[in-house]
């Protein structure tokens, strides 16, 4: 047990085993285990286990979210902006984000952290499709489809089935280019 890993392979090892075993099974002896590395080589990096998961989440925000989006919205096509979003929930670490989602519902700090990812997703799918559709509540409602799609992709017990994923996305931006959001009455 005497490798040298970087911080983010922590990050790394923290996600998989929240992907693999829940928020429950996260602990320092298991992520270092998955290293194999020495609890001593953890505490180089991390001065306590409360901070390694606040840096944790820290790093999945930006990584996972903030990034992504600051990288798309350099994409002037929303459009091409809409199938990039949904290529990049596509391919999420599903397991790690049911994970946090649940770490949220007994953690304040971490309910605090979802809202603020949930919020960010939104808003760029919302503006997005805002500059497709030119109607708020047209554009709000395929935001909430997107979101609604992933989380609840997400949280089901179900067998994860990618190409089913896949397939239910292609329907929501079916429904975007076939005009049907003009459907949607007005929150007049």
């Amino acid at each position: 047990m005497a490798s040298i890993v970087s911080r983010e392979a922590y990050f790394e090892a923290g996600l998989d085993v929240l992907s693999d075993l829940g928020y429950g099974g996260l602990k320092l002896a298991e992520v270092c285990n998955r290293l194999g590395v020495t609890t001593g080589s953890f505490y180089h990096y991390f001065s306590s286990w409360p901070a390694f998961t606040r840096e944790l989440l820290d790093n999945w925000v930006k990584e996972r979210t903030v990034n992504v989006i600051e990288f798309l919205r350099n994409e002037t096509d929303p459009r091409r902006r809409i199938d990039n979003l949904i290529q990049v929930g596509l391919h999420l670490p599903h397991g790690a984000e049911a994970a946090i989602r649940a770490w949220s519902s007994i953690d304040p700090e971490v309910y605090d952290i979802q809202v603020k990812v949930d919020q960010q997703r939104f808003d760029i799918m919302y503006s997005s499709a805002m500059e497709l559709l030119s109607d708020h509540h047209q554009a709000e409602l395929f935001a909430r489809w997107a979101v609604y799609l992933l989380v609840g992709y997400e949280q089901a017990t179900l067998p994860r089935d990618p190409a089913a994923l896949e397939w239910i996305a292609k329907q929501l931006t079916d429904t975007l280019d076939s005009g049907r959001f003009a459907s949607v009455p007005t929150d007049e």
